[in-house]
């Protein structure tokens, strides 16, 4: 159903970029009708053999027309975008009728240059985000306790060996005490999974790797991960508790996202938090929902993932309507929830002023402030 819609939507975009550019005056004059359908064709064949035979088969062949198809849809969203300003702009050629076919001819240019900056930020290692978050309940043995977090990496045809080997020396450059890996973790196509063993053994920490489901976990032909990542050394948190330290409680649950969209019930958040002991609570939750319900039942830091940020703006607007914790650090009823924006990325190696990012989280001791005798000291 999701591929159907994408392809109605990109066929959408696609009649109504090339509809307009066959009014812009420079490529009147240069470039035929006939040649300026059949490109569009072509494209529209790069982008749907792409997403049939790219997204579903293995190989260097569909490993790079898949990189074709999605970085085209990529392409015809931002230059859709940039038209779309132009038409809001000139009252959809209403309002300057003269000025409206050059300002269409901007509005392309306008989204090639967005789509090439996309490409690059896309191109880049994800950066490390630096956080400092003060738990109650945790022992004073355990502040600077540094957590590492990774979300989204979607290692598949399109990020591959070369790019988790990366991944995970940037890691272990942090010198972490605890990593964390807050869910699609394999993209699910393109590549055996099986071979990313060996490098997602190196990861390591005193405190031990972990990891919860995404919703890609849950994808048709994907059903091995979870036992992959379990056959990698790292411990699976689904809908269940783990103390990792006397006074430090690490819970996960499963995908929400996958939840809602198979229509299960089930109320998993609880079932991961009950019979814990006291001390402080962080909870790993792929999607970031709940998380006042989450600080209600006392949980201190919460860390989701699977926005991605929005990725290519201005998607996130869209996103936001459905993720209103989108990326970053937020502060609800008490607890600190963090959104990793994704170290991977979906689809097209494309970011757009969202760069991916691995989380470097420290923790510390919350300090209980007695201020009744603190008043009296001054007195």
């Amino acid at each position: 159903m999701f591929g159907s819609f994408l392809t109605l939507v990109v066929t959408l975009m696609h009649l109504y970029v090339f509809w307009r550019a066959s009014s812009v005056p420079v490529l009147k004059r240069h470039v035929s009708r006939r040649a300026l359908v059949g490109t569009g064709i072509v494209l529209w064949a790069v982008f749907f053999f792409g997403r049939i035979i790219g997204h579903g088969g293995t190989g260097v062949t569909a490993q790079w027309l898949e990189l074709a198809g999605m970085t085209w849809m990529s392409v015809l969203f931002l230059v859709t975008v940039s038209l779309l300003g132009v038409e809001l702009m000139s009252g959809f050629g209403q309002l300057l009728p003269r000025l409206a076919p050059r300002l269409r001819g901007a509005a392309l240019l306008a989204g090639m240059v967005l789509s090439a900056i996309a490409l690059v930020q896309g191109m880049r290692a994800p950066v490390i985000q630096d956080y400092d978050v003060h738990l109650s309940g945790l022992p004073r043995e355990l502040d600077g306790t540094v957590l590492v977090a990774m979300s989204d990496l979607h290692i598949g045809s399109q990020l591959g060996r070369q790019w988790l080997e990366q991944r995970v020396e940037q890691v272990g450059e942090q010198r972490p005490d605890l990593v964390v890996l807050l869910g699609d973790l394999f993209e699910g196509h393109g590549v055996a999974q099986e071979e990313m063993l060996p490098v997602l053994r190196r990861l390591s920490a005193p405190l031990g790797v972990w990891a919860v489901p995404g919703n890609h976990e849950f994808h048709p032909g994907n059903d091995t991960s979870l036992t992959l990542v379990e056959a990698a050394g790292f411990k699976v948190l689904l809908n269940r508790w783990a103390e990792l330290s006397p006074g430090l409680i690490l819970a996960g649950i499963e995908d929400l996202t996958a939840m809602h969209r198979s229509g299960r019930n089930g109320d998993p958040l609880s079932r991961a938090l009950a019979g814990r002991p006291p001390g402080a609570t962080i909870l790993l939750s792929h999607t970031p929902w709940q998380a006042e319900r989450a600080a209600a039942e006392g949980v201190g830091l919460m860390l989701s993932g699977h926005t991605h940020g929005g990725q290519i703006w201005p998607f996130g607007y869209v996103v936001r309507l459905t993720y209103p914790l989108l990326e970053g650090r937020y502060e609800v009823a008490g607890m600190t929830a963090i959104v990793c924006r994704g170290t991977g990325t979906w689809g097209p190696r494309m970011r757009l002023w969202h760069p991916g990012e691995i989380l470097r989280v420290t923790l510390h001791v919350q300090e209980q402030q007695n201020t009744v005798s603190e008043s009296a000291s001054h007195q």
